[in-house]
């Protein structure tokens, strides 16, 4: 099956990344990325008789930091650079750090789980990415130095797949984590850690990077880890190889057979769906889960896992991955397209006419089909949507909550909302990030697209207009911007705050600041929001908000009138210019660059 073969190996692959570098040649293929080589005079610990005897050239050493390590740290997410041979970017995130992390996590979880390290059950998925095997290898063996005995290799993967085969009854795995960068260049790599209540949080991870950069500064020297074997295999042997995907398509399909209510077993025949994976771990959808319920997929493109990405970037949000995907959809005669990114986290859709809905018009969409199951329930969104989809909400019964940007923060925000006994059926955010209470409160790509094709299907079915008509009241911005302003000072986060201050202090001004026809939201959670009155009845807003991990503060506009966001970001650069740029602490030549 094409969705489901195995990705290259890193190791003796020959594959020609987007740079022109073939991974055969020694300073890609050697590994992952050593940081720095053993240091001579140490010998590195094992890995125990859990790893099957090995002679020296059976294993291998590399090293890295426990500074390093503490830094891979991405929000609740492990992020780094896997792969060398781009400039600029050294490897961050080799084997010896998957091993130490993959061993602190182990640790973590029996004393969460008050077990014996030897009797938790973790699995492990990837997407395709070239460094995905060797890392997954590296992960197996630290596992097994931290006493586990049974680990399940569940091979190529997507993320809400992995925390899916922890709560199915026939799997029922302690924890799973995921290998993916999701939608980042094809060196990049990184990790996403489950329990059968959900993500981990960034406390967590933050709490396993520092013991795995403890476990660092204890051995130096690094640890032998088992080489792959020939055919892609691990040596650990404490690893079974149980691939979940075909188990998770079928409670997919099983959803949509319920869903579209008819008698028929194949109750997408007659309906034609292309799929964009984007060589990511999506194929399967199309292959597995579609086709044999009938679907077309002939229009379907990017199947095949690919770790080198060479379509476009898999990425919902990315406009030449939509407009490939739009292309792919109108010339197939497709009812509708599908998009995913790498680990099929996010979604977007198509509509037979060629138009995208992601961002703004995929919450519309998603937010028309729970309200009329949920009339009344709230939607969580991130701080950056626009007006008209709140009335759009507001319209159809909903209360919108515009949270803050974090698709976690958005999750966690509807979770607790809801606990709290304010029904919160669906939490998403512009990048595609959606979460559904009826789904475990997962932010699954696969799941979304589900929802939409049941809806479509019914749609079509009772001779109806497709979903795209569910939008016609939508109201769109006609243009939109985002300036990023770099913060060169190191405690970027105080000079993004006193900007925000500032600038709330600027806007309370009224006409007599540099502000005009400008009023503060009445709720913010995220940053300042300002509305704007364009005239004629027309309105625009802004946005200055610190970035969650970056030095940037994120400045985003949307207007109702041509011409618009040139007005509103010229009286940004007048007010910039009267303060300094100095004095603010940002580089504002991104506004400037808007206001032209």
């Amino acid at each position: 099956m094409r969705a489901l073969a195995s990705a290259a190996r890193v190791s003796g692959a020959t594959n020609v990344l987007p740079n022109g570098l073939d991974t055969a040649k020694p300073t890609a293929a050697r590994r992952v990325g050593a940081l720095t080589p053993a240091r001579p005079g140490r010998r590195p610990r094992g890995v125990g008789s859990r790893v099957r005897a090995m002679s020296a050239k059976d294993t291998f050493v590399t090293t890295t930091t426990p500074e390093t390590l503490r830094k891979l740290q991405n929000g609740s997410d492990v992020r780094g650079v896997a792969l060398d041979g781009v400039e600029g970017e050294p490897v961050t995130l080799n084997e010896e750090a998957a091993f130490l992390i993959a061993e602190a996590f182990a640790e973590w979880l029996a004393e969460k789980m008050g077990k014996e390290t030897k009797d938790v059950v973790i699995a492990v998925g990837r997407d395709p990415r070239l460094s995905g095997p060797a890392l997954a290898n590296a992960s197996f063996a630290g596992f097994a130095n931290a006493g586990c005995a049974r680990v399940v290799d569940l091979g190529l993967a997507t993320t809400p797949a992995c925390f899916v085969s922890t709560v199915t009854a026939s799997t029922d795995y302690d924890a799973a984590v995921m290998l993916t960068a999701s939608h980042l260049p094809f060196n990049r790599n990184g990790a996403k850690f489950f329990t059968k209540d959900g993500g981990l949080d960034k406390t967590d991870i933050r709490s396993i990077c520092a013991a795995a950069a403890e476990k660092c500064a204890a051995a130096p020297g690094g640890h032998a880890i088992p080489s792959l074997r020939d055919d892609g295999t691990t040596g650990v042997d404490i690893v079974e190889h149980a691939p979940f995907l075909p188990e998770y398509a079928k409670q997919l399909r099983a959803l949509i057979v319920d869903g579209v209510g008819a008698a028929d077993p194949r109750p997408l025949r007659g309906f034609k769906i292309a799929v964009d994976a984007g060589n990511g771990s999506g194929g399967f959808f199309a292959t597995e889960v579609l086709e044999p319920l009938g679907a077309d997929v002939d229009g379907s493109q990017f199947l095949d896992p690919d770790g080198t990405f060479p379509n476009h970037s898999p990425n919902p949000e990315d406009p030449e991955a939509m407009a490939s995907a739009a292309r792919a959809t109108k010339a197939s005669g497709a009812d509708l397209g599908v998009v995913f990114d790498t680990d099929v986290d996010r979604s977007a859709v198509i509509d037979s006419s060629g138009v995208a809905f992601n961002r703004n018009r995929l919450i519309a969409l998603l937010a028309a089909i729970v309200l009329a199951e949920h009339p009344g329930s709230t939607i969580v969104t991130d701080s950056v949507t626009s007006d008209g989809l709140a009335a759009f909400i507001e319209a159809r019964g909903g209360k919108h909550l515009r949270y803050m940007r974090g698709y976690k923060n958005v999750i966690d925000k509807g979770r607790a909302l809801d606990a709290a006994g304010e029904p919160c059926h669906l939490m998403i955010e512009t990048s595609g990030h959606g979460a559904m209470k009826e789904n475990y409160n997962l932010d699954d790509g696969a799941y979304l697209a589900v929802k939409i094709i049941i809806e479509a299907v019914r749609r079509k079915n009772a001779g109806g207009k497709g979903v795209g008509d569910l939008l016609s009241d939508l109201r769109e911005p006609l243009e939109e911007a985002e300036a990023r302003l770099k913060i060169s000072d190191e405690d970027f986060k105080a000079t993004g705050a006193r900007l925000v201050r500032a600038l709330e202090e600027e806007v309370l001004k009224g006409d007599a600041g540099a502000f005009t026809n400008a009023s503060p939201v009445a709720v913010n959670h995220e940053g300042y929001r300002v509305r704007v009155d364009e005239g004629g009845g027309k309105f625009g807003w802004f946005l200055l908000r610190q970035s969650l991990h970056d030095p940037v503060c994120v400045l985003n506009f949307e207007s109702e009138k041509n011409g618009g966001v040139k007005k509103m970001a010229a009286e940004f650069v007048a007010w910039f210019d009267a303060a300094s740029d100095e004095s603010l602490g940002v580089d504002v030549s991104a506004v400037r660059a808007a206001a032209k």
